[in-house]
């Protein structure tokens, strides 16, 4: 019938996000990114080019990177989720966040969440391993940035790998 709804389907959603229980209704057609954003009110997962290109919707999916945009809130359904605000602890920055902060690997800000995630699971899988400028590098180009350059994040990284390394 022209100009009639049509109902709009909710399916029950139930996951932990940083550490906390989360529970709704949510269209089938919504993304992670959306239901992150507009329902839990976790705002630093960013949406950008919605096909899943840029890396700023970037979050941890049971412990591995994700991007939210490209997933429907349904499938995280049980799942464990890590979003930017879940890597600070007790209004604390984690070692990852502080080296951004301390290298200027920030800019606009926009991307930062995204790459911050991306680099602490990264650091987190590689530990003792001597990480090169390439290595980090190849990781970081699988986000984009149109401010940094991405040096300013190579020598974050690099700061953070030389401190795991140190006795």
């Amino acid at each position: 019938m022209i100009g009639s709804t049509m109902p709009k389907d909710t399916i029950a959603v139930s996951f932990e996000v940083n550490d906390a229980a989360w529970t709704g209704e949510v269209e089938a057609r919504t993304t992670l990114a959306d239901l992150l954003r507009d329902e839990v009110g976790l705002t630093g997962t960013k949406v950008s080019c919605e096909v899943g290109v840029c890396g700023a919707c970037t979050i941890l999916l049971d412990g591995l990177p994700a991007r939210a945009c490209m997933h429907l809130a349904v499938q995280a359904d049980g799942r464990r989720i890590t979003t930017v605000e879940g890597l600070a602890a007790d209004g604390e920055l984690s070692p990852v966040q502080k080296a951004f902060q301390a290298n200027h690997a920030l800019q606009c800000g926009f991307c930062t969440p995204g790459f911050l995630v991306l680099t602490t699971w990264f650091l987190h899988n590689s530990e003792g391993e001597e990480l090169s400028e390439r290595s980090i590098r190849e990781l970081l180009s699988s986000n984009i940035c149109r401010c940094t350059g991405y040096h300013n994040m190579v020598n974050a990284i690099r700061q953070l790998s030389e401190m795991d390394s140190e006795p």
